[in-house]
């Protein structure tokens, strides 16, 4: 073995006084105090305390990226420690067999894993279950009676709040809300989520028992979020361009009338920096649970408010009236007459009163044409949806046509020998294809255009419609039919008909759905289901995320361009300046010649 003497080094542990040194050749070696080795630092004194917290956080990120299989109530124990065996123990243990671990680290590695196993599970302290249980149930698989109870104990409130999330998403379907800015979330943390009917909820909090914003998005304009600035768990804003016009939303909750003033100073701050930091050639809509009434009447307060609001107004109502006269806007609540019953947005007990408010930009008033309270939704207890219809007046832009794919995945057993047949037959009966490629590629993308079919050209909707089949499909074409029928012809036998079909519809959906999700998790637990494991983790870790893809760049002064040919002029002057910009060393070879030519 070949030996580096200037390379080599050496590093004693635990040293006892009066040891010798080390030659190599005549050539004494170098003496080190600690070394890198598969990314763990090993030191001489033993001490390794900053490497396993290292260790630890990787162990934490890596369970976060697979947290929702992991956390999928749908799926078993088994496949549960089987991800976490190859994607969380490994990322934890990175490294660590290098070191000498002492108890207190051994401690801190053994308490991170079970936290990880015990969420995996669904089962808290509470529910009395040893360690040693559930560190057997994870790495064996067996989910025992006591796990299951807990387990479906724990998943039970988590259902009754995605339920509530399902139950705001049919509100907002069955009313036709497009954005809904919320208040008071019981979500921890800074992501995004589907909550059903194709409905995200991008979210901010940081104590799921208090506080909270966020902002509801229907599916159509996902795609269209450009950015997400989430300042606290009071104040969050939404920036999303719509065919051309910049509309930014932004969510606030204001601190109760019994907060603290410095409290309500920094909510106020925080709002006034959003407000700022938006150009003012984009809209924007605040929705917000400001806690204030601004009162009946608006003598003195024309410009930003109508006088058609509730009762008397107070000291936090009147920070809101200021607040629309620092940023030129108006409070649209107040500029409709309606009944007081759709006025209140407030009701608890005998307290009714006037506290969430929409503002606009004044010069977008014009586009708003209504604002009222929703009655008799039971989303929330207290408070009532604030809603208004705002009209944009926007520049349709061409779209381009898409191109149609061919339908190559289809191509396994069945299909591969006819298409091998037809590809045949074209080529008549040659078995070498031939020598010019651009005819044989023709041939061969023509042969599968015939077999396989192509796509519609349609952009793919993120649906959880992945396990819908021809027999559904069948089912929901006769329903419409039925509905049809029905529309042109109100007899009782065929609103019959149609109920009757509805219901089939349901069992049909609930039959394929069953069976979709069985072949699945069947599939899952097979050595080859490895890969559509990590391709459900990849995908719901791309849907927590809040921009789906980059859709716009910016100018200098930061506003967002969206026409063609600005995005064009852009990028010539941005590559204008990178390949005509001097760097360093030019500049200062510069300067020499310079200094050399005043010398002589």
């Amino acid at each position: 073995m070949k030996i580096s003497r200037s390379k080599t080094e050496y590093m004693c542990v635990n040293e006892r006084e009066g040891s010798g040194t080390v030659r190599l050749q005549g050539e004494e070696v170098k003496k080190v105090q600690e070394f890198k080795y598969l990314g763990s630092t090993v030191q001489s004194n033993g001490e390794c305390g900053k490497e396993v917290k290292k260790r630890v956080q990787a162990g934490w990120n890596g369970w976060r990226k697979v947290s929702g299989v992991l956390c999928d109530r749908k799926i078993t124990a088994r496949i549960k420690g089987k991800v976490y065996r190859t994607v969380v123990r490994p990322a934890m243990l990175y490294g660590l067999e290098t070191v000498s671990l002492r108890k207190r680290q051994e401690s801190e590695l053994e308490v991170a894993e079970l936290k990880m196993l015990r969420f995996s599970l669904g089962v808290t302290r509470l529910d009395r279950i040893r360690n040693e249980y559930i560190r057997g149930t994870a790495h064996v698989g067996r989910l025992g009676d006591k796990v299951r109870e807990a387990r479906l104990r724990w998943f039970g409130h988590v259902q009754r709040r995605e339920r509530k999330g399902r139950e705001l998403a049919d509100m907002m379907e069955r009313r036709k809300v497009d954005i809904l800015c919320v208040q008071e979330t019981s979500w921890k943390g800074s992501k995004a989520r589907s909550i059903g009917a194709g409905f995200k909820l991008f979210y901010y909090g940081v104590d799921s028992k208090r506080n909270g914003v966020g902002v509801v998005l229907k599916e159509e304009f996902v795609r269209n979020v450009l950015e997400v600035k989430r300042v606290s768990d009071r104040v969050m804003s939404l920036k999303l361009e719509i065919e051309g016009v910049m509309l930014n939303v932004v969510s606030g909750y204001a601190p109760q009338v019994g907060c603290e003033l410095e409290e309500k100073e920094r909510f106020w701050s925080e709002l006034d920096e959003v407000m700022e930091s938006i150009p003012t050639g984009e809209r924007v809509v605040i929705g917000a649970d400001f806690n204030g009434h601004v009162g009946e009447g608006n003598t003195g307060d024309e410009e930003v408010m109508g006088k058609f609001g509730v009762k008397e107004r107070n000291l936090e109502g009147q920070m809101v009236v200021d607040f629309a006269k620092r940023m030129d806007m108006g409070v649209v609540n107040t500029y409709f007459q309606k009944r007081e019953e759709h006025r209140v947005t407030y009701k608890s007990g005998g307290r009714s009163t006037q506290v969430d408010y929409i503002l606009c930009r004044r010069g977008n008033l014009k586009e708003i044409s209504d604002c009222k309270v929703v009655v008799g939704e039971s989303v929330a207890r207290q408070h009532r949806m604030v809603v208004c219809r705002m009209t944009l007046m926007v520049c349709k832009k061409k779209r381009s046509e898409i191109e149609k794919k061919t339908k190559w995945w289809k191509l396994k057993k069945e299909e591969c020998e006819e298409f091998r047949q037809k590809l045949r037959q074209t080529l008549g009966g040659q078995v070498v294809l031939p020598d010019d490629w651009e005819t044989t590629a023709e041939v061969i993308r023509e042969t599968g255009r015939k077999v396989l079919g192509v796509s519609s050209g349609r952009r793919k909707e993120d649906k959880e419609t992945w396990w819908w089949n021809e027999e559904v499909q069948d089912s929901i074409q006769r329903k419409r039919l039925a509905k049809k029928k029905w529309n042109m012809d109100r007899t009782e036998e065929n609103r019959q008909e149609y109920k009757e079909l509805q219901r089939r519809v349901k069992r049909e959906v609930s039959k394929a759905k069953q069976k979709a999700y069985d072949e699945l998790y069947t599939r899952l637990d097979t050595r080859e289901g490895v890969k559509d494991l990590y391709r459900l983790a990849r995908q719901r870790d791309r849907d927590g995320k809040d921009v789906q893809q980059v859709r716009v760049i910016k100018d200098r002064d930061g506003r967002v361009l969206t026409s063609e040919e600005s995005v064009q002029r852009r990028w010539k002057e941005y590559f204008e300046e990178l390949m005509n910009e001097e760097n360093e060393r030019e500049k200062k070879s510069k300067r020499g010649e310079l200094c050399g030519t005043e010398s002589r």
